[in-house]
């Protein structure tokens, strides 16, 4: 049996909140396991949580802490701080691409906006689970202006190699693995050994990491 893939829901808005829970719970192998009205009480609400999930939607709007704002933004810092293999999906009515493109750069592994059609939310649930990371086209090009307005620089600020070059491209095309491995000719541990190598020298703590910097310079374009 496919084990389910555990997902908490951050939204202060009820309706909105119980709406997305009941679609994500229409796919056999995704399970809500986990939700907060609200983001300054989420790492408290973990603590109790008899599951903690594996990915994570957070509205960017949410409610302040009196005085102190904590948005979405906030919520993805606290969240990676505390549990750095969890995936975090942004959802938003904004779709103003420096808005979208600094998300990520925050370290959302995704960005999806609130009128996504159902299927693409399931899609990039997986793509999170699976890859690392969900960067469609919209989210690409949005990195990729954003990017566009900062001087590139005139050669990589680290060296690496033909191979992990390719590896790298094709880990921004949303390609897992397996996938990596079989159009390369290569095993999955020598994959996963590119991609360690590459983590480590860009200094980037996920696969979103990764794709911010093959943007930044120039190594992958629409």
């Amino acid at each position: 049996m496919q084990q389910k893939i555990h997902i908490g829901l951050v939204e202060d808005q009820v309706l909105f909140r119980e709406g997305m829970k009941a679609i994500l719970n229409t796919w056999p192998d995704i399970e809500v396991v986990f939700e907060s009205p609200d983001g300054y009480s989420v790492l408290d609400r973990l603590q109790k949580a008899p599951v903690v999930p594996v990915v994570m939607l957070v509205d960017y709007s949410l409610p302040p802490q009196g005085a102190k704002e904590f948005s979405g933004m906030h919520v993805t810092g606290a969240l990676l701080n505390a549990y750095p293999e969890m995936k975090i999906l942004i959802l938003s009515v904004h779709e103003d691409e420096t808005f979208m493109a600094q998300l990520i750069e925050q370290g959302a592994h995704g960005y999806l906006v609130k009128d996504s059609d159902p299927q693409e939310v399931h899609d990039a649930v997986v793509a999170v689970h699976t890859k690392g990371s969900y960067i469609n086209e919209r989210t690409l090009r949005a990195i990729q202006n954003n990017m566009g307005k900062r001087k590139k620089p005139a050669r990589l600020p680290v060296e690496i190699t033909r191979r992990e070059e390719e590896v790298l491209q094709l880990v921004c095309q949303q390609y897992t693995a397996e996938e990596i491995a079989e159009k390369l000719f290569i095993s999955v541990k020598t994959v996963n050994g590119h991609r360690n190598n590459l983590l480590q020298k860009t200094g980037s703590r996920n696969v979103t990491g990764l794709v911010m910097y093959a943007v930044k310079n120039g190594i992958v374009e629409l």
